[in-house]
């Protein structure tokens, strides 16, 4: 089976996801990120996926860099190189027959050049819903895993109890 890759626009995901959309309007775009690096990594987790996460250098002056951060790998290009000219040649370089390649984007020139290299694309709303989608699944999880510690039925046995219950007649005849 071929190894996952997804491939995400930053930007184009902070400007289509609604909470993200929010936080940019109030001018919290670093919060934006860090919301966004924060679902994609459960997402990630949950799905056993390799996310690379993209951003525009331009959108934040000087900062060329590549970090891994909730294990996730996070992009910033160099102010010379867009995300979608970084997305292209990445997507380009590991889709291969180990590795299948998807890129999350709304950009349909963006989409329609990885698609002719051979890897997958998804929209910043499928992937939106299918992150909710996963949230809620890991949610369920959760509480079947909280509610598996409940005991249902007493932890005394049979015999126990009518210890206890003659213990109980007895300290009610001394009154």
């Amino acid at each position: 089976m071929k190894e996952q890759l997804l491939i995400v626009d930053g930007y184009n995901m902070i400007g289509a996801w609604p909470e993200l959309v929010s936080l940019k309007n109030q001018d919290r775009l670093e919060e934006a990120r860090e919301a966004l690096l924060f679902r994609l990594s459960n997402f990630a987790k949950y799905q056993g996926l390799e996310i690379i996460i993209v951003f525009d250098a331009q959108f934040v002056p000087g900062v060329t860099q590549s970090y891994k951060k909730y294990f996730l790998t996070v992009v910033f290009t160099e102010e010379g190189e867009t995300a979608d000219s970084y997305i292209e040649r990445v997507a380009r370089e590991l889709n291969d027959r180990l590795t299948q390649v998807t890129v999350a984007t709304s950009d349909l020139a963006e989409q329609w050049t990885v698609f002719s290299q051979g890897a997958l694309r998804t929209s910043a709303r499928e992937l939106y819903k299918t992150v909710q989608q996963t949230e809620a699944l890991i949610a369920g999880d959760t509480e079947d895993t909280h509610y598996q510690n409940f005991r249902r039925n007493s932890p005394w046995n049979n015999s126990q109890l009518q210890k206890l219950s003659q213990k109980l007649d007895e300290l009610s005849r001394k009154k």
